[in-house]
């Protein structure tokens, strides 16, 4: 039986050409073999989407309904839809193929009901990542923990890279008051954890809902070192939702999406979102100088301009939409060194001391993307983020300390 995903022959063959040969790192989904034991006889939901591959370009649920003595049953989708395709915030609606429902878990429902798991015998979870903690994937992951824990089915992650790497940790950890989709636990903004590990974590700290514990198997990686980017695992990188479309976005993307809580375009409706910003009422050559002048690590401005423009399956309805955006363009020098979430406040602040009277807070959806009212707070009343940066600094190594037991490489 062919993948429901139906994706187009070129990209089948582009994944096999990038894939073939002698590759490095393996995912927990190039390893289902070696765990059979764990599908044998059982009926399968899968949580996935369009990267659920393996580095032979067979999707998921191609790999199960070969497998012996096993049936798919139930598949699920995350924001973004099963096949990655739906803007970001889309509800998402239920339906079936092959005779096998696909429920959205980003529509009426973010976790599985009993109703959608009573044909499920194991709940599975294969999507990439993207290292940022209000990247929603994570969030689908820990809410069907829950109901396989409530359901007493056992919940097995197949896990793949952070492609950011899993060294770096940055940013405040999330305070409960700010709990919400786009960000369930106190984690910092950049955790440097696989999916695997993050589920270890949520299990094992005993923060899913009314402290359940999962039945929780990780089948692990093998050949990922801590320190990869995900250009150095001889993966192919797909597009984990159509806003994300390369690791120089991934790079960006943990401070440069704080632009969303603001009204300055983050490059949605153009082809290079997050890699360029701006507003009609920017000067971006004054701009530009201003940003450098920061002397942040790691990264440079570029003075730009560009036109939002509805673009289907990318972005429909984008900011600023149809009109000429003057800004910058970042462009990352040394990604090592590079600092994105204190970069992207550090943007956010300079743009207000520039435009006080034109840049506006989204307030709700900036506070939650922080995780904290500290730093609009701060940022409005003129106070050094320094500060700041100094107590979440502090939250950092207590985080370092936590995730530690957790860690699987």
């Amino acid at each position: 039986m062919k993948t429901m995903l139906c994706l187009s022959l070129s990209v089948f063959f582009l994944l096999t050409a990038c894939q073939s040969g002698d590759i490095p790192v393996k995912t927990g989904l190039d390893r289902v073999a070696q765990y059979q034991d764990l599908f044998a006889g059982k009926r399968l939901g899968i949580i996935t989407n369009h990267t659920g591959y393996n580095r032979q370009g067979k999707h998921i649920l191609d790999v199960f309904m070969e497998m012996q003595q096993t049936r798919v049953t139930a598949v699920f989708g995350p924001e973004h839809g099963i096949r990655g395709d739906q803007d970001a915030g889309a509800i998402i609606d239920h339906q079936e193929e092959n005779q096998i429902p696909i429920y959205s878990l980003y529509g009426e429902t973010r976790k599985p009901t009993p109703q959608m798991l009573e044909e499920v015998d194991v709940l599975i979870f294969d999507i990439q990542d993207v290292g940022v903690r209000f990247y929603t994937y994570i969030w689908t992951m820990a809410l069907a923990m829950e109901a396989a824990a409530q359901q007493g089915l056992p919940f097995i992650v197949l896990d793949r890279p952070n492609p950011i790497n899993g060294v770096d940790v940055e940013g405040n950890i999330l305070e409960p008051d700010f709990a919400t989709f786009v960000g369930l636990y106190p984690i910092p903004v950049r955790h440097g954890m696989t999916v695997g590990e993050l589920a270890r974590l949520f299990n094992g700290e005993g923060w899913l809902a009314g402290g359940v514990q999962a039945d929780l198997t990780v089948i692990p990686m093998a050949g990922w070192q801590r320190e990869h980017w995900f250009d150095q695992t001889g993966l192919k990188f797909l597009a984990p939702s159509p806003n994300m479309p390369d690791m120089q976005t991934a790079t960006v993307y943990p401070g440069l999406c704080l632009w969303e809580g603001r009204n300055v375009s983050e490059g949605r409706g153009t082809h290079q979102p997050f890699l360029q910003f701006g507003a009609p009422w920017i000067d971006k050559a004054t701009f530009a100088d201003e940003l450098n002048n920061l002397n942040l690590p790691g990264v440079r401005f570029e003075a730009h301009e560009f036109t939002p423009v509805s673009i289907p399956g990318m972005s429909t309805n984008p900011k600023h939409q149809d009109t000429e955006c003057y800004g910058a363009r970042i462009i990352v020098t040394n990604r090592n060194q590079f600092e994105p979430y204190w970069t992207g406040i550090r943007l956010i602040e300079k743009t207000y001391r520039l435009y006080p009277d034109m840049l506006e807070f989204r307030v709700g959806h900036f506070d939650r993307l922080c995780g904290t009212a500290k730093i609009r707070e701060a940022i409005l009343a003129g106070q050094p983020l320094e500060e700041l940066r100094t107590d979440w600094q502090d939250e950092e190594h207590r985080f370092y300390a936590l995730r530690e037991k957790y860690l699987l490489y």
